[in-house]
């Protein structure tokens, strides 16, 4: 029912709709420091202003929560369906290839740039579903908010901001993952290591690294600095790296002495085998290069021991494992500052349903403190799970199927949504199946087909669970 109404309506709107997304995707709403009446700063304020103007000039009830979240309700009835997405996004990032991270581009069918994928082009997706059944006048007795966050990228403070006021509706879905429905988010670990040593006084040392941009994100770039060794002797080295990880490797010679950068591939934390951790062939490289023997060269080889290369697992921290449903654990050594005193530095691990304290926490802090490192305030994040059974769940299926002819099922995810914490809220969309969007990564982009195919999913979706 209704969906040729939603297919003519969808495509006649598909250019004015993308139009829509590039527009929020110029916008570079990365996290930035308070302003006053503007919590995750300017740009971010400014995004959401933008939505949220879009949302009324297109008819519909909109709110701004102290530039926190911004909603858009289809109608004035009883709660029914929220939809959450965020307008945030992570920092561009290095690598860019088909166009400037916010200067969006259509190519081949796809539109590039940041947040094409992650999470402004499903959020639009989402509000022009709710336009063809407005517009389409189909009958509804409940309604439909979406619901617009500025923080999902660094805490989802922004959505803690919001339910403070508002309770959850009876139904929830984020289209911030994949088709069909994912009901299973794999609980989170974030690590916080830090470590002191004696300043060294040897002549062939490091004298400082940085690396990495976020907590959730590999990261594509490592710098090293380092004295007393020539290029000579370094580059053999990083050559061989480079034939072991893949890691590309440029030295350049400042004065006394080298830059290091290492050039691999950034992803998502929650898929870090997606990615080519520069970081971790970073570490590799230093561990071999023959410095002087001091506190912080040991410290070094103790993080190449616990966070090896080729190690996605957590197998050298000794907390691998895996759960029928909910998949196996990943582990990303995604930041790291170094200087000739200190160490401070992020890991990002996502565990299966069965991981606790006892399993996952208390070995990672025994195994970093018998090498001299200290997990700073550990804590983990309980997985979430929604039945798949529920008719809420296969309402969504159903759509899913009847739009794209493909069996619709329950998966897990190990990226982490909105509705984490939602007693029943899952993610639906807005990529299809094994489709990789670079989310996080350089020239994201998403399809423009399923774009189109999420907001008439979205569409019918709202038709069947308000009506």
């Amino acid at each position: 029912m209704y969906r040729e109404k939603i297919d003519r309506y969808i495509d006649a709107h598909q250019n004015e709709m993308l139009e829509d997304i590039a527009a929020l995707c110029r916008i570079e709403s990365t996290k930035d420091s308070y302003r006053a009446g503007k919590p995750y700063g300017l740009r971010c304020a400014e995004v959401l202003g933008e939505a949220l103007h879009l949302g009324e000039s297109y008819g519909f009830s909109i709110n701004n929560y102290d530039n926190y979240v911004g909603t858009i309700d289809l109608n004035d009835k009883e709660k029914q369906l929220d939809i959450l997405a965020h307008l945030d996004v992570v920092p561009a990032g290095d690598g860019w290839t088909v166009t400037k991270p916010f200067e969006p581009f259509i190519k081949d069918g796809k539109i590039y740039g940041r947040g094409t994928a992650d999470d402004k082009g499903p959020a639009v997706a989402a509000l022009y579903a709710m336009r063809a059944v407005r517009e389409l006048n189909i009958p509804l007795k409940k309604n439909v908010r979406l619901i617009l966050g500025t923080d999902e990228e660094c805490g989802s403070s922004d959505i803690e901001h919001y339910y403070s006021v508002e309770k959850e509706a009876p139904m929830t879905f984020s289209p911030d993952a994949s088709f069909p429905v994912i009901n299973i988010e794999k609980g989170r670990f974030p690590g916080h290591v830090t470590a002191s040593f004696e300043v060294s006084t040897e002549n062939a040392r490091i004298l400082s690294i940085e690396a990495g941009i976020k907590i959730n994100v590999v990261p594509g770039k490592a710098h090293a600095t380092i004295t007393g060794l020539t290029e000579e002797e370094v580059r053999p080295m990083a050559e061989g790296v480079t034939k072991e990880t893949g890691v590309q490797f440029e030295l350049q010679a400042e004065e006394d002495a080298i830059v290091i950068t290492a050039i691999g591939k950034g992803a998502h934390a929650s898929t870090p085998e997606e990615g080519k951790n520069a970081l971790a062939s970073l570490l590799l490289l230093l561990d071999r290069l023959p410095f002087a023997s001091c506190g912080q060269t040991k410290l070094i080889h103790s993080l190449t021991e616990c966070f090896p290369w080729n190690d996605t697992e957590g197998k050298a921290l000794g907390v691998a494992m895996q759960a029928e449903g909910s998949g196996a654990l990943s582990l990303a050594f995604t930041m790291l500052t170094m200087t000739e005193t200190r160490m401070e530095a992020y890991f990002d691990g996502r565990f299966p349903i069965g991981g606790n304290d006892d399993n996952l926490l208390k070995p990672v802090e025994a195994k970093l403190a018998s090498h001299g490192m200290k997990l700073e305030s550990p804590q983990l994040r309980e997985p979430h799970f929604v039945d798949g059974n529920s008719e809420f769940v296969r309402t969504l299926l159903n759509a899913y199927e009847l739009y794209t002819g493909n069996k619709g099922e329950c998966n897990y995810t190990g990226g982490g949504t909105y509705v984490h914490d939602l007693k029943n809220g899952v993610a639906f969309g807005a990529s299809m199946p094994g489709v990789d969007n670079r989310m996080h990564g350089a020239d994201e982009f998403a399809y423009v087909s399923d774009l189109v195919a999420s907001a008439k999913i979205f569409a019918q979706v709202i038709a069947d669970l308000c009506k």
